[in-house]
């Protein structure tokens, strides 16, 4: 689990492809001793698992699927990329809830300047745009950001300076694909709607009242 607030910009050492996979290794001033083995790091929102580390990187590998559903399949040598490291109980949950399991790809079509901040339009498909809300948080390459200006197929997004600055945004050009997921918030929800309140698998559907266990302990 992440929060959205960017800790670090990561720099692409080298990408090997493979048939089913591919392997990232990343440079990044994030602490060693926080990127064990088996870790999970936000890499554009994507939530990876470190497999191998040394002095200044880190490696992880992606499935198909990961490649498929994120941007992080055109990645290059040389490529910037945001890094997050997982939540702790002691750490500030400054953004909001993001899972780094990306719901599909996006596209940033318009960048206006708006005094010293940027707007920032972007498009997306059906699938994620229907979990967006005015106000509302959204993730774009695991940034966490605040929707306005919902639109048919487009959102737009207002960066702060600071958020130019510390993230891959700043770098960002219209035409340049996105990642994005929605508020898991907003899933649950439709998720209970879609059942009648009831999700399979819970107490009532192995026979048992919600709460009864609480009852009579």
């Amino acid at each position: 689990m992440f929060t959205g607030i960017v800790e670090d910009i990561g720099t692409v050492l080298a990408l090997e492809r493979r048939p089913q996979a591919l392997r990232l290794r990343l440079a990044s001033r994030l602490p060693l001793t926080s990127l064990c083995q088996g870790a999970s790091v936000a890499v554009n929102g994507a939530c990876l698992t470190v497999i191998a580390r040394g002095r200044g990187w880190f490696a992880a590998e992606l499935s198909r699927e990961t490649v498929e559903r994120t941007n992080l399949g055109q990645l290059k040598a040389g490529g910037k990329v945001n890094l997050e490291r997982s939540l702790t109980p002691s750490k500030a949950l400054g953004g909001h809830i993001v899972l780094g399991h990306i719901d599909g790809p996006g596209t940033l079509s318009a960048v206006r300047k708006d005094g010293d901040c940027r707007l920032y339009t972007f498009e997306a498909g059906p699938d994620q745009r229907r979990y967006l809300v005015e106000k509302g948080s959204v993730a774009v390459d695991g940034v966490s950001l605040t929707v306005f200006n919902l639109e048919a197929n487009r959102f737009t997004c207002a960066l702060i300076p600071h958020t130019l600055k510390h993230t891959t945004l700043g770098l960002k050009k219209p035409g340049d694909r996105v990642n994005i997921e929605a508020d898991i918030v907003a899933k649950y929800v439709e998720r209970l709607l879609q059942h009648g309140g009831e999700v399979s698998g819970g107490a009532e559907a192995n026979g048992r009242r919600p709460g009864r266990q609480r009852e009579a302990g």
